[in-house]
């Protein structure tokens, strides 16, 4: 090939200079191109001076030699892309019997070191096409016994590949020297006490490790209380893992607790894995009141910590404090931004009588508060707006005025932009039809009113406190426990309770809004020089000669037995406003009827029937 580009080069096909490359080219027959990435050489056309190149979205891409000179970098054979495209089922068997040569011929390819996430990038899915997660942590348990390669804490770091042999203790060990700074040793030490069933000399590796960390641990008990109790943590492991005695006069975790500092703002600057264990050794350190200060704290950490604390309060019978405190924080609004977005983000069945429309006026209270905290405020509004089920949820269990009120409260708060605002009272809207107007700031067309006897209106507002004081905060609480379950998408109970708030919500916007429209009356002195609500009509059947009684009462009064039907029924509202010789026409069940009115009448309420007008908090509109 090199005699043949030469003459082409004699010729003027090409230019001297582009031999070598192409050399290099035609020997791998793999290139790759900055735009077009990995291709492979097919064919080299010396008299049309060419390559025939297969790209993975150019396919028989034809290239001028001298081009392809210029753009294209050859690939040696022995590369992971160019193993892959010529045998593919060879790695993919490497793969599966054979972990390190594998992530040997990928490090290889790129100089010797790769990032995790360039190897998965490379591997999957065409080599590794199972459980990527699974296969790594394999492949990661065999290099870190292997002393040829080197595997980073970092999941940033590199894995490096390195010819020369050293041993997992002395390469953890040279880590740990070279380590500046105690939170920097502290992550080492932790890597030598997972790998600890793997060194050579465990119980020398602990005594190095434990000596050093003492010296540290104490210069930093005042001024690093937090990265002092990892180190505390990170010793006390090694030690017991090589089973070795502890050293008079070391720093001890209730030394760490000991000092005058902030319990919340300790806890804060720990990593999430050691927030239990933190908590348990501060408990261990404060027997007695170690549960009144986590409690107390709940108010000022994150919202993962807050699920932490009382998690931690509720296994160790607090939990009726922790309730009160709750309680408390919500109804006088001091509640912080983080704390309600662990409620709102858990809405845990352990908590699910707490969770009403309160959390979210006291969610608009914190926001407020919290605007110039860009972090926290932001943190709880955007959850608030990717929720799209925490409103309905909130309120679910709420009375129609208090609906209102907040629905006021959200239209003024200033925490939201106008599109996200009209987003959260669209929800509102959908949950409670109720509120439109309030939304929409306009009295739209008012529906009939619905005149009604205060015995049936009664009778519906305990039907609508039964579903908002029992069934509803029962659905509440099965969402809460199904969704403790996980996995949402293959949760069945959690589908169901969902299914069944959905029906329970649709009905109670329809009560509400039969009850804003109901007008409670006893029927007395109505019209009887025409068929009004609150008569009694006699009349003949034209038909069969027989005379009937109607008694044409409210909107949900019925007794078949009694004659007693709704001013809204087909007959009621044929006899309603006509006189006494009127006939009138009506159908019931698909049959046509005639009757001629006799006789109109007062209809007398049973004393059993009158009530006291309603005044529960459902009818206070409607009455």
């Amino acid at each position: 090939m090199r005699e043949e580009l030469e003459k082409m080069a004699l010729a003027g096909k090409i230019e001297g200079r582009h031999i070598e490359p192409l050399l290099q080219l035609t020997n791998s027959g793999f290139c790759m191109h900055r735009s077009w990435g990995f291709g492979r050489i097919k064919t080299v056309d010396t008299v049309f001076a060419r390559f025939t190149i297969d790209f993975p979205n150019k396919p028989g891409h034809t290239m001028d030699l001298a081009f392809a000179a210029e753009s294209l970098k050859a690939i040696p054979k022995e590369h992971i892309l160019a193993r892959k495209a010529a045998d593919l089922e060879d790695l993919r068997q490497m793969a599966a019997l054979n972990h390190l040569d594998l992530i040997k011929v990928v490090l290889n390819s790129y100089g010797g070191k790769a990032t995790v996430d360039q190897i998965q990038q490379v591997l999957v899915p065409d080599v590794i096409r199972d459980d990527w997660k699974k296969w790594l942590e394999a492949a990661r348990r065999e290099m870190k016994k292997d002393g040829h390669f080197q595997v980073p804490i970092k999941k940033t770091d590199p894995v490096i590949y390195q010819v020369q042999e050293v041993s997992l203790q002395n390469r953890l060990l040279g880590e740990f020297r070279a380590a500046k700074g105690l939170k920097a040793r502290v992550t080492v030490a932790t890597e030598i006490f997972r790998n600890a069933a793997d060194l050579t000399d465990l119980a020398a590796a602990a005594n190095e490790v434990i000596g050093a960390l003492n010296a540290e641990i104490t210069s930093h008990l005042r001024t690093q209380p937090s990265v002092a109790l990892e180190g505390v943590f990170a010793r006390d492991d090694l030690r017991a893992a090589a089973g070795l005695a502890p050293i008079a006069g070391e720093v001890t975790a209730a030394q760490v607790w000991s000092q005058d500092t902030k319990f919340g703002a300790l806890m804060e600057k720990l990593p999430a894995v050691k927030h239990r264990r933190a908590l348990e050794s501060f408990k261990a350190a404060n027997s007695e009141r170690w549960h009144e200060i986590v409690r107390g704290s709940l108010n000022l950490v994150s919202a993962k910590l807050c699920r932490e604390f009382a998690g931690l309060l509720v296994q160790e019978g607090k939990f009726n404090e922790v309730k009160e405190t709750l309680t408390r924080l919500i109804s006088q609004h001091t509640a912080s931004s983080e704390l309600l977005l662990w409620l709102a983000k858990e809405r845990d069945a352990t908590f699910a009588d707490i969770l009403g429309p309160e959390v979210f006026r006291a969610m608009l209270t914190a926001m407020e508060r919290d605007q110039f905290n860009e972090r926290r405020a932001t943190r709880l509004r955007e959850f608030v707006l990717d929720d799209v089920e925490l409103l309905a949820d909130l309120t679910a269990t709420a009375d129609l005025e208090v609906i209102k009120d907040l629905t006021r409260a959200l239209r003024l708060s200033s925490v939201f932009d106008d599109m996200d605002k009209r987003s959260l009272l669209a929800r509102l809207v959908k949950s409670h039809p109720a509120v439109q107007s309030l939304v929409t700031g306009e009295q739209t067309r008012q529906e009939a009113v619905l005149v009604v006897s205060w015995e049936s209106l009664q009778r519906r507002n305990d039907e609508y406190r039964e579903l908002v004081d029992k069934k509803i905060p029962a659905n509440s609480k099965e969402i809460a426990i199904a969704r403790s379950y996980g996995d949402l998408s293959e949760n069945h109970e959690f589908k169901a309770a969902k299914e069944m708030q959905k029906q329970l919500m649709r009905q109670k916007a329809e009560m509400e809004n039969q009850l804003v429209r109901a007008r409670g009356t006893d029927f007395a002195s109505p019209r009887t020089d025409m068929v009004s609500i609150g008569t009694v009509v006699q009349a003949t059947d034209l038909d069969s000669g027989q005379s009937e009684h109607f008694a044409i009462l409210g909107a949900w009064d019925f007794d078949a037995d009694k004659g007693i039907i709704s001013y809204l029924t087909p007959v009621g509202q044929a006899l309603l406003n006509r006189k006494v010789g009127d006939e009138v026409e009506f159908e019931v069940h698909g049959a046509r009827h005639r009757h001629r009115i006799d006789r109109i009448e007062v209809y007398q309420v049973p004393v059993s029937a009158m009530a006291t007008p309603v005044t529960t908090p459902a009818a206070a509109s409607a009455v």
